[in-house]
């Protein structure tokens, strides 16, 4: 059940409210002033505070300035019956989510009451959220390798360069992309990603530049394309080693005059975008073999980061075994599992030909279905011939 905390120096507003609110299902404490209310925010996380603002040793705005300090997501519903605009407003540029007067109109409060508890779960899934995408943003590894690979995109994310970014299947391309992107001096801009191989080859051009209405059949509306979308940002092409000539022609047109034009259009639009491209592919044969343009290669690879494969970076593999565990774990709400050194060394002897995203559903796998800790004789009959 939500908690209620109510601050009140008046004991029959407080009973009479408590009354109210548990029979709305709610946990209710109290406390009879603002000093013995601050005590209980520090305890206790409470999902609402109602607090009054008029109050003798410590008022209702300092109290609320003090549990802000603490960082508590407590939604605060301020109180007062000597209330008036500039108080409320006060009170909510100090972090109050409403303000409401004495004596409260019922219905109002309990609308109120469920807001704030509707802004208290969508604060908590952000940091939820946030954290995961803390977590995935991790470059996890000591070897000589990756360590060249970090050192890279510390001196290039400052910048504008384009960067190719080279590397098997599963090694963790877009993981530097993205890294690229947090780093660079456009991360509180949008990263925008196109896989170039999961959109067929008539559609990547109204993909990348957008469309007119009526430029085709089913474009039943104007669209507005990635480049569009990630104007002033970073443009993140996947795969791009897979995107038919026509496309790369037209792409190559937007790297060199920093303009594009929607399909059935012809007004030029300006675009600010960074570019990252990724491919699994040897983009030197594709241009000996007329797959790729050897113009638009130039273009992108500025800087070119090739990812190490793991089997390249075995000496990797504890330290991510090890996280995929913390992650896992995390993700289930559940224990960390331990592994023993015997088993990190049967890993170890693997070929990961689907490098880190097949150690980290092996480790899952080897989580669902071994004891708390993971043995050798785990790893022989769960992981082997994957």
């Amino acid at each position: 059940m939500p908690s209620v905390l109510i601050i009140d120096d008046e004991r029959p507003i407080r009973l009479a409210l408590r009354e109210i609110l548990e029979d709305e299902k709610y946990t209710v404490d109290e406390a009879k002033d603002g000093e013995e209310g601050l005590a209980k925010i520090q305890e206790h996380d409470y999902d609402i505070v109602l607090c009054d603002i008029r109050m003798p040793r410590l008022d209702g705005l300092e109290v609320l300035d003090r549990a802000m300090e603490l960082g508590k997501d407590t939604q605060f519903i301020m109180v007062s019956a000597h209330g008036n605009i500039e108080t409320a407003v006060d009170a909510t540029k100090k972090g109050a989510f409403d303000f409401i007067e004495k004596p409260p109109d019922l219905n109002r409060l309990l609308v109120s009451m469920r807001n704030a508890l509707d802004k208290s779960k969508l604060v908590a899934e952000t940091k939820f959220l946030k954290k995961k995408v803390a977590r995935s943003l991790d470059i996890v590894g000591d070897s000589e390798a990756i360590r060249q690979v970090k050192e890279t995109i510390e001196k290039v994310a400052p910048t504008d360069a384009r960067v190719l970014i080279t590397g098997a299947n599963g090694s963790g391309k877009e993981l530097v992309a993205r890294w690229l992107h947090a780093k660079s001096n456009r991360d509180k801009s949008p990263l925008v990603e196109v896989n170039c191989a999961a959109i067929p080859s008539e559609l990547i051009e109204s993909e990348l530049f957008g469309h007119e209405k009526g430029s085709f059949t089913s474009a039943i509306k104007q669209r507005l394309g990635k480049f569009e979308t990630a104007n002033g940002g970073t443009l993140f092409l996947d795969e791009i080693g897979d995107m038919s000539l026509s496309a790369q022609a037209k792409v190559l047109r937007a790297l060199q005059e920093s303009k594009i034009t929607r399909v059935g259009g012809e007004k030029e639009i300006k675009v600010n975008v960074r570019v990252l491209a990724a491919t699994n592919k040897d983009l030197q044969k594709e241009i000996k073999n007329g797959n790729f343009r050897e113009d638009l290669y130039h273009r992108l690879s500025v800087i070119v980061i090739k990812v190490p494969s793991l089997n390249e970076r075995k000496d990797d593999i504890p330290l991510l075994v090890n996280k995929f565990l913390d992650d896992i774990a995390n993700d289930y709400g559940a224990a960390v599992r331990k592994i023993t050194p015997d088993a990190l060394a049967k890993l170890q002897e693997i070929d990961w030909t689907g490098n880190i995203r097949q150690l980290r559903n092996v480790t899952e796998r080897l989580v669902i279905m071994c004891a708390d800790t993971i043995q050798a004789d785990d790893v022989v009959r769960y992981a082997f011939n994957t």
